[in-house]
């Protein structure tokens, strides 16, 4: 008994370790208030640096992109982009790197900045060309949530 209960938990927490927080498919949506700045299907970088990966990755990492000192500035002090992170940037950039190259305001909706952060982690983990082919995938690609059930 106590291994179906386990089971069961551990599949739950897979199925929604992905979108949690948030959701994806209208975080793709919102991404498209980023697509002129930033890459997000491959390593290129734009006006902005590319975001594959952007979600764990430590500030001002990405090879080739000439940063601007406030951002390394940041960096510096062991900044990570972490949910917590981005939702706070992503409301308002300048509020947390004053002198940033990035000129876009903010997403001021909470639920926006969730659903945002929902596809980055989708779309930036699995090199998804659209999030649509994110159902496609699941059945061929298992997600692990890191839980180690009992044999």
């Amino acid at each position: 008994m106590r291994f179906v209960l386990l089971a069961i938990v551990g599949i739950g927490l897979m199925s929604g370790a992905a979108l949690a927080g948030g959701d994806a498919v209208k975080g793709e949506n919102v991404f498209k208030k980023c697509v002129a700045c930033h890459a997000i299907a491959d390593k290129t970088n734009k006006v902005g640096p590319h975001l594959v990966g952007l979600v764990g990755r430590a500030v001002a990492t990405v090879e080739g992109y000439a940063y601007s000192n406030s951002m390394k500035e940041y960096a510096a002090a062991g900044a990570v982009w972490d949910e917590a992170a981005l939702l706070a940037f992503l409301e308002n950039p300048k509020a947390i790197v004053t002198k940033s190259k990035m000129a876009f305001p903010g997403l001021k909706k909470e639920e926006e900045r969730e659903d945002l952060i929902a596809f980055l982690k989708v779309k930036g983990v699995a090199g998804l060309s659209s999030i649509d082919e994110l159902s496609s995938t699941a059945d061929s690609a298992p997600v692990s949530s890191g839980l180690v059930l009992p044999k």
